[in-house]
């Protein structure tokens, strides 16, 4: 029992302040790597009707059915084609598992409380991606924008994903 305690904290401590970052448009995103299951190609995906246009259906991840949102989509961008680079980051959040969309996975950085300063609020036009927004990072050249997934996915989505989720069990 010890032993696993032990292990948990361990597995923790490595993964603070780790991000996994990938690009969507012009701008790279950042998404802390604890709410991250895993990254897959993209797969064959099961329209819904009747639902916000950024979720664009389910897939069947060996065996357990999954919601996907396109965070282009979801920050109000132009849509692109997807392609080989496309793939769906799969993360959990309160314990709601969901596939995001994304054009390209850049890379894992480190990035620590320190080097991560709110997003600007003077003169800042509030768009669809800021709302997301709960840092920023400078990480060689790059400025990465940190995601608070709880926000991007928002409660009301939650709320039928998980509904969803129920039905198909």
């Amino acid at each position: 029992m010890a032993e696993n305690k032990k292990d948990e904290l361990l597995e923790e401590d490595t993964q603070k302040g780790k991000f996994m970052t990938f690009q969507t448009g012009k701008e790279y995103f950042g998404i802390s790597i604890s709410y991250i299951n895993e990254i897959i190609s993209m797969q064959p995906i099961t329209a819904l009707p009747e639902v916000e246009d950024y979720i664009k259906g389910l897939i069947n991840l060996r065996g357990k059915i999954i919601p996907v949102i396109d965070v282009r989509a979801r920050f109000k961008m132009e849509p692109v084609e997807y392609n080989d680079r496309t793939c769906i980051i799969v993360i959990n959040v309160r314990s709601t598992v969901i596939g995001l969309i994304v054009e390209k996975i850049a890379e894992v950085n480190t990035i620590m409380d320190d080097d991560i300063v709110p997003p600007p609020t003077i003169g800042h036009k509030v768009d669809e991606k800021s709302k997301y927004v709960y840092g920023l990072a400078r990480t060689g050249d790059t400025v990465k924008l940190l995601l608070d997934p709880e926000k991007l996915i928002m409660e009301d989505v939650l709320e039928s994903l998980e509904e969803l989720q129920e039905e198909e069990e």
